[in-house]
């Protein structure tokens, strides 16, 4: 069904039939004519077909990615089975097939061409190739029609479309107008042109350069209730690929040195899946029998979402959930480490919602190796001996025994002696009847709540390491959890990261009032809460730790080191710029737009105050009310002297003022739950969503795929601990 309208004949073959110049013409005629019969062959870039929707949409493989299809298709390897890894090592191209298969997780095969021709599509302008097969014709009949500078060159395609080259720079494509019917007609070239391009280069199409080839540490992101991980519904696969692009745009503006010496390559980020292993268990057929018929997709929704939070509450669920999460990550990084063999760097793990909870109980419940435990104990030793006697002396402080602490402290009586100490040994030591009693009291109810505690927890052991007066509020944090057999993972995490995480309401609910300072994961030692303001499902870590402090959560500060300001400051709020960006709805704007901003909300603050209905005040009223005051911040400045501030100065340095409040802030000892640093980081929100925060607080839970602070915060973490650091510290980052 395919034709030339014209000869097709080759190149070679016309230019023998050509007649030889005329020995009289002159030179620069015959360089003209060289010229213009000078053939290039067309560079070829490959391309994969995406299908959303039943919508087919081609996507070009990276530059990287192409040239290296292209080498193996020039050495005739194609016709076998030869499979070349693209897009990081993360998907697969089978080149006989002309198939892109994912490595890591399930996905539907995607076709792979050759691209060289591409004509517009219809629906959303964009450039689609033609096969490969009919790509070739078109080069042919383009080379004869360059060589012979002969045009208006006709073809059919194999869909019996009409396509006619007209000049180098109009070429066009026809839709038939009728199919071949029983009178023998043909296609026409009637009917709304379509523009053919030649060569990739020239259908401004957006290639990415490629990826490092060289991967310094490896992440895994667990995913929260639902299929869907943000407001456009996308798959926890589709997320974690922004969140990696964000990480690669990341690298090159703030590691650029470290790119440059080739200290660095890049951080590999893969999705862990366990919400279609729990609905693949038969749950999903026996709620649909108890579900009511109304509000069908309502309540098709929370079966498929809400309900996921109640699944990992039941010890069935929860077991299936665990497993699949722990074999997932362990598969993962097996399957890695094959394809990987030369990578030598760290693993962390990362979890959104409550697939930050699962990670939680996970690590947990992790088991360290014994070495470990005997090196941190005879580390520890070393320590304990002077801070056991202290403890000693605390106790018989709140007994109101201090006398005795001489005593002791002769007898070298630790924390650990103490609670061995039975009537006999105290009366040897010289205590009198009545304080012997209440120190043998304070041990029976000590090790009586003890024995409460869930046993067989891996955290038995920190139960009550330190007495400060609040013993009996100390819980193991594994206190509550459902009762499942957690599996261990192959590697140990080197930092936990947790995104809008609810961690700090689910150890509150289990009755775990506070985390004891002392306390660390067994086998991770670092430890970042991250959370947007307004999420409605995030919880703090460190008032748990902390709870007799109160301090505000360390701003993460703006991946280009602007500092944002003050917008619509209330009296009795701190002029510098606060550490919760609860108090400081800031923009993203130079001072300029930033007076424009603020002579708009000016204005709305007038009409709603004067014109709107009273509901409309009490709205204005609940996001505009006076924030949390600050970390120790002692300014007590009125409104207008605050934006006067703010107006004169915007271009004042970051670090000048709040440099002391920033500095107090880092100082606060939260506990060994993160190696001694700050564990809660909260996102400056943007300005727009400053506007309400009611409205956004969905937007705020479902952010983190794509905030280039959170990216910016994992890649500084990360490469601190290989001794790598931004090329400029970021205004306020610890």
């Amino acid at each position: 069904s395919r034709r030339l309208c014209r000869s097709t004949m080759s190149a070679q073959e016309q230019q023998q039939a050509q007649p030889p110049l005329p020995a009289a013409a002159a030179p620069s005629e015959a360089a003209e004519l060289d010229a213009a019969n000078r053939y290039e062959a067309v560079v070829p870039h490959w391309f994969y077909c995406k299908v959303t929707d039943s919508r087919e949409r081609w996507i070009p493989f990276s530059t990287q990615d192409s040239e290296r299809l292209e080498e193996a298709h020039g050495s005739g390897r194609d016709k076998e089975d030869l499979v070349v890894p693209t897009s990081g090592g993360r998907y697969d191209v089978h080149l006989k097939k002309r198939q892109r298969v994912a490595v890591y997780w399930e996905e539907e095969v995607s076709e792979v061409r050759r691209c060289t021709w591409f004509y517009k599509g219809d629906k959303d302008n964009k450039y689609i190739p033609y096969s490969e097969t009919f790509s070739k014709e078109l080069e042919e009949a383009y080379m004869i029609a360059v060589t012979l500078d002969e045009w208006k060159k006709k073809l059919e395609s194999p869909s019996r479309e009409i396509i006619i080259l007209h000049n180098p720079k109009l070429m066009v494509h026809y839709h038939p107008v009728a199919t071949s019917d029983d009178w023998g007609s043909t296609p026409t070239e009637q009917g709304r042109p379509r523009t053919v391009k030649r060569g990739v280069e020239n259908i401004a199409a957006e290639i990415p350069n490629g990826e490092p080839l060289q991967i310094d540490h490896l992440v895994f992101v667990v995913h929260g209730i639902g299929p869907a991980c943000d407001i456009r519904f996308r798959s926890i696969i589709q997320c974690v690929n922004d969140f990696r692009n964000v990480s690669l745009s990341m690298l090159q503006a703030h590691f650029k040195k470290a790119q440059e010496q080739q200290q660095i390559g890049r951080v590999e980020f893969l999705p862990v899946n366990w919400h279609s292993s729990l609905h693949s268990t038969g749950v999903d057929v026996d709620l649909e029998r108890i579900t009511l018929p109304s509000i069908n997709r309502l309540r098709h929704f929370i079966n498929d979402t809400i309900l996921d939070v109640f699944f990992y509450n039941s010890s069935t669920y929860c077991q299936t959930i665990v497993d699949t999460v722990a074999s997932e990550m362990n598969r993962l990084y097996q399957l890695f480490l094959q394809r990987n063999p030369l990578f030598k760097g760290g693993v962390s793990i990362a979890g959104h919602s409550l697939g930050s909870l699962i990670l939680f109980d996970l690590l947990t419940n992790q088991k360290a190796a014994p070495e470990e435990d005997e090196h941190s104990e005879e580390g520890s030793r070393t320590t304990s001996s002077n801070r056991g006697t202290e403890e000693v002396k605390e106790i018989l402080k709140k007994l109101e025994l201090s006398e005795y602490c001489d005593v002791f402290e002769k007898e070298k009586m630790d924390r650990q002696a103490l609670f061995l100490c039975t009537e006999k040994n105290l009366k040897e030591m010289g205590i009198p009847l009545g304080p012997r009693m209440k120190i043998l009291h304070y041990i029976s109810s000590k090790t009586e709540m003890q024995c409460r505690a869930e046993p067989g927890s891996p955290l038995q052991r920190d139960l009550d390491s330190t007495d400060d007066g609040r013993n009996c509020q100390y819980r193991d944090v594994g206190l509550g959890q459902v009762s499942a057999n957690y599996p261990q993972l192959n590697y140990k995490p080197t930092i936990f990261f947790a995104f809008g995480s609810p961690i700090g309401m689910f150890l509150t609910v289990r009755g775990v009032k506070r985390i004891n300072p002392n306390y660390s994961l067994p086998t991770c030692k670092g430890f970042f809460n991250i959370f947007h303001p307004f999420d409605p499902v995030a919880y703090r870590i460190e008032p748990m730790i902390v709870p007799d402090l109160e301090f505000e959560p360390m701003l993460l500060p703006h991946h280009k080191g602007r500092k944002r300001m003050h917008l619509g400051k209330v009296k009795g709020s701190p002029s510098p710029p606060a550490l919760c960006s609860c108090c400081s709805p800031q923009p993203d704007t130079d001072p300029s737009c930033l007076s424009e901003l603020k002579e708009g909300l000016t204005r709305m603050s007038v009409d709603l105050k004067n014109n709107l209905l009273g509901s409309l005040r009490v709205a204005w009223q609940s996001f505009t009310r006076a924030p949390l005051p600050a970390v120790e911040a002692a300014s007590t400045d009125t409104e207008a002297e605050a934006e006067a501030g703010v107006e004169k100065q915007p271009d004042t340095k970051p670090d000048e003022t709040p440099a002391a409040v920033k500095e107090e802030a880092s100082l606060v000892n939260v506990g060994r739950l993160n190696g001694g640093n700050r564990i809660d980081y909260v996102l400056q929100e943007k300005p727009i969503e400053s506007f309400n925060e009611y409205l956004f607080a969905l937007q705020g839970h479902l952010c983190y795929w794509e905030s280039e602070d959170t990216v910016l915060l994992v890649l500084k973490e990360i490469y601190q601990t290989q001794g790598i650091t931004l090329d400029q510290p970021l205004p306020g980052s610890q």
